[in-house]
Parts: C-alpha cells; structure tokens; sequence
C-alpha cells in the first residue's frame, strides 16, 4: 500500500465560470481579475506538493499560473505566482490541498513571448 502524492511545478484552476454556474468552489478556480500582487487562496482535490522557496537561482520560487479544462489541458501561463503556503487536510473521507498564492507578474495571452522555460522564469 502506498501513498498517493502528485508534485505540480504550477497551479492550474479552473476558468471562474465555473465557480459561477455552480460546478466548482471560487477556490478552485482563477480569480476574475488577475492583478500583479493580489494573493488568492487555492483548492485542489488530491495530495499535491508544491515548490515554495525564495531561492534566487530558481526565479525566487516563482511558477506558472494556468487555466485547466482537466485532464492535462492547459492554457498557456496566464502569470507568475509565488506559492505562500499549502496544506493538507480530509474534507469527507478525502485529501485535499489548500493554500495561498501570491501574483507576481500577469502575461498577455495574446504575447508570443515566452514567459517559462521549462519550470524557470525568463
């Protein structure tokens, strides 16, 4: 018997439609408006393990923020997020990841410019 972790070099939510039709919680999706600085708390079903660290090296810790449709369907990076904290817990009979992030720049979707390469800032 094993546990059962997924390691996300990124966030990917839900688009915010769904928190307004009533399929999702407004944690589980993006927020209406991304803003460079506004933090924002997260869900995710499932135990997930982020990067959290200020590590010059490493764009100081910071990763991609993503739209998801679900099964490995994502958008392209919709902004630079810093992961402030995650946590664990059961919500019934289940593991969940929750926690908060922080903006730390917002992409034009519409830009060709690449604003990762592989899981590093450029």
């Amino acid at each position: 018997m094993g546990i059962t972790v997924e390691f996300n070099p990124d966030l990917a939510l839900r688009d915010f439609s769904e928190f307004k039709n009533g399929k999702r919680l407004k944690e589980e999706c993006l927020p209406e408006e991304l803003r460079q600085g506004d933090s924002f708390e997260f869900l995710k079903k499932g135990q997930r393990l982020f990067w959290i660290t200020d590590d010059p090296e490493w764009s100081k810790g910071e990763m991609p923020l993503f739209k998801t449709e679900g099964n490995g369907k994502f958008s392209r990076p919709l902004a630079s997020i810093k992961m402030i904290e995650s946590t664990h817990f059961l919500k019934d009979g289940e593991v969940w990841t929750k926690g908060r992030y922080k903006i730390m720049s917002v992409f034009d979707p519409d830009d060709p410019k690449i604003n990762f390469e592989a899981y590093k800032k450029v």
